[in-house]
């Protein structure tokens, strides 16, 4: 149990020495105050620890450094996401630089704040400033070290990230192309000298898929006789299964690396010897855009804002673009779906008309009452 015992200090102050005794495993915990009230509060608050095992996850805390969590993180949690390591790995590895000197016990949000700021002040390495969306990556993947910690290992009362204010995100772009820039754009994708560029960006036009949904694609996974096209290696991690249109499979069929006994990647590495996916065709794309008249700063990304907003143009249901874009969430289909000025007026033109012969309508049935009274 807990014991108070006041020292009188040279000076003539008085502080109180408390203790707190605990039987499992045998040891004493011990912390000196200004005040006897203060004492007794952190005695009260011991105690209530122990009798709800809270107290010993504090006393781990104590023990390890943030530098000695992510490690063990990085060692043990990681690996299970092969996908995603190398990425994660890089955030943390920037957070153990800046606060994995401090034990556990002593982590404040205040010093995952200044790491916060840090990063928003700061730069990437292509040398522009760094977004609020990509500061919280950062703050996610930190905070996924500290929850498996309170979680899991028991290493901590309470994540110290979880209460520190998030970086507002843009609220995304709204470029896509009309049909009048389409058509140029492939065009110019046809005349590049990268021989995957054209068929890449078609597929991307037709289906919404991203890069690397298309880049990994193999030939097994593009069934012509089930017309679909099976997608293991997406974004959230789920299979997804994009059907095949007549469109989509003259495309896959033009494809150079198209024969009767097809393996391997649609869109291979043009290295030899080397079974890998196509890099990025970054800088192709860019040009070609260019060359098509697109203004700067359009990505390849763009292609799928582009599909999402002209299969909605076309009719197509906040269900179905889901399931075709394969998204958890309405809300990110939304931030996909855009409409061109000219639709967003024709349907205006369609409405208003309705409503004119509707209220025509009525205007001629009150006239003819009138007549007949």
């Amino acid at each position: 149990m807990g014991s108070i015992r006041e020292i009188q200090k040279k000076d003539g102050t008085v502080s109180y020495h408390a203790e707190v005794r605990i039987k499992k495993p045998k040891k004493t915990e011990r912390a000196t105050f200004r005040t006897r009230t203060l004492a007794k509060k952190w005695i009260q608050d011991i105690e209530s620890a122990i009798r709800d095992g809270r107290h010993f996850r504090t006393a781990e805390a104590k023990r390890h450094t943030v530098a000695e969590l992510i490690d063990r993180f990085i060692s043990e949690w990681l690996p299970k996401y092969e996908k995603y390591e190398a990425k994660q790995k890089r955030l943390l590895m920037w957070w153990r630089g800046e606060i994995g000197h401090f034990l556990l016990a002593d982590l404040l949000q205040a010093h995952v704040v200044v790491g916060r700021d840090k990063l928003l002040a700061g730069t990437t390495y292509r040398k522009t400033k760094r977004s609020g969306g990509t500061v919280n990556r950062y703050l996610a993947a930190l905070s996924k070290v500290f929850t498996v910690a309170v979680k899991e290992w028991q290493w901590l009362e309470e994540n110290p990230v979880s209460k520190v204010s998030k970086p507002s995100e843009s609220r995304g772009r709204s470029r896509f192309l009309s049909k009048e820039e389409i058509g140029p754009l492939l065009e110019s994708c046809k005349r590049s000298p990268s021989p995957y560029l054209y068929p890449i960006v078609k597929i991307a036009l037709l289906s919404g898929m991203r890069f690397g949904e298309i880049a990994n694609l193999q030939w097994d996974e593009v069934d012509f006789e089930l017309r679909q096209i099976i997608l293991h290696e997406t974004k959230n991690g789920d299979t997804r299964i994009v059907p095949m249109t007549n469109e989509m499979e003259r495309a896959f069929r033009e494809c150079q690396t198209y024969s009767p006994d097809r393996k391997g990647y649609v869109f291979p590495a043009r290295r030899r010897g080397v079974n890998k996916p196509v890099a990025g065709i970054r800088y192709a794309f860019i040009k070609a855009a260019q060359e098509a008249g697109i203004e700067e700063g359009f990505r390849f990304h763009d292609l799928r804002h582009t599909a999402c907003s002209h299969m909605a143009m076309n009719g197509a249901s906040q269900g179905e673009l889901m399931e075709i874009l394969g998204h958890r969430s309405p809300r990110m289909t939304t931030r996909y779906r855009h409409y061109s000025k000219k639709h967003i007026a024709n349907v205006m033109e369609r409405t208003q008309v309705n409503l004119l012969e509707e209220g025509n309508d009525e205007q001629s049935c009150e006239t003819t009452t009138s007549r007949s009274v």
